[in-house]
């Protein structure tokens, strides 16, 4: 009788060591996809702390001896705070555009029956398959038409646009997973349907919201094609555009370059790192929505 008590005891424990370790071949994979994917990077931000000269001699070497100076000198001009505030405006407005009017035509796709829903929700899944750079001539000629051309008006509008299908898909899984019950229970208790949206809808598709708003404003950052065309001012330029404009200005400061061109990552970098799992909860709950 001990050992038929024994082996259930011991089997999971077995199920669960063979459970917790994989293929040593996809750890190696994924090893070298890292490595291929942050080689790069550190190769940008150890190039910032470089000379000319230690780079046309060694490319691939390291700093020897350190220089801070490439930082110093991008940090204290006021060039580059700039363009960090005009790419934080941007990607500020973007993405409270793309948020609150996501959420709201979410709400509707999700939740009211209508004739053409269908439809409409696949136009707004089409829009996924729809680049920017298609529609780059005719929003450039719209813009103009508009007045907005040098503003960040201009590039905030279209790149809220761009950014709703991705809202728009990610939200409607959250939006349909309320339980009609507690919409009932709300409208007895003289709820409206404005104050079940704001208090109800709302906070409970917070994880939606928060990963839409990441990816919404993580795009607006990097948005580089928009500004581009739209923006010819160097006072307006975001930074993805003012790294193009510093490269073209000091192509012979190589350095200094790429100390330029690492300080406009790290924003980025930081701010998608530390709400890597946001994104992750965010989409997993779309799917199982």
């Amino acid at each position: 009788m001990a050992t038929a008590t024994i082996r259930p005891r011991l089997a999971p424990r077995r199920a669960e060591q063979k459970l917790t370790w994989g293929n040593p071949v996809v750890y190696f994979v994924a090893l070298v996809v890292i490595a291929l994917m942050l080689a790069p990077v550190v190769y940008i931000i150890l190039g910032g702390f470089r000379t000319n000269a230690q780079i046309t001699t060694d490319p691939a070497g390291f700093p020897a001896p350190w220089n801070i100076g490439n930082y110093f000198t991008v940090l204290f001009g006021s060039v580059f705070w700039q363009q960090v505030l005009n790419s934080t405006i941007a990607a500020v407005a973007t993405t409270l555009g793309a948020v609150v009017l996501g959420v709201m035509a979410s709400y509707v796709i999700a939740r009211y029956p209508f004739r053409g829903r269908g439809i409409l929700y696949s136009l707004f899944a089409a829009g996924l398959m729809f680049p920017i750079t298609v529609a780059i001539t005719p929003l450039y000629i719209v813009i103009k038409n508009l007045g907005l051309m040098n503003s960040l008006v201009g590039v905030i509008l279209p790149q809220i646009a761009f950014a709703l299908p991705v809202t728009i898909i990610i939200l409607v899984p959250f939006l349909r997973a309320i339980p009609k019950e507690l919409e009932e229970a709300a409208f007895i208790d003289g709820c409206s349907r404005i104050g079940f949206f704001w208090r109800m809808v709302v906070p409970l598709a917070t994880p939606g919201v928060i990963t839409t708003g990441i990816l919404a404003f993580i795009g607006s950052w990097n948005g580089y094609i928009l500004p581009l065309f739209i923006l010819n001012d160097a006072s307006t330029f975001t930074l993805p555009l003012g790294v193009q404009a510093f490269a073209s200005q000091y192509a012979v400061d190589t350095a200094k370059v790429l100390a330029f061109t690492s300080l406009s990552m790290i924003p980025a970098l930081v701010f998608f790192s530390l709400f890597e799992r946001r994104i992750v909860g965010g989409l997993t709950g779309a799917v199982k929505g």
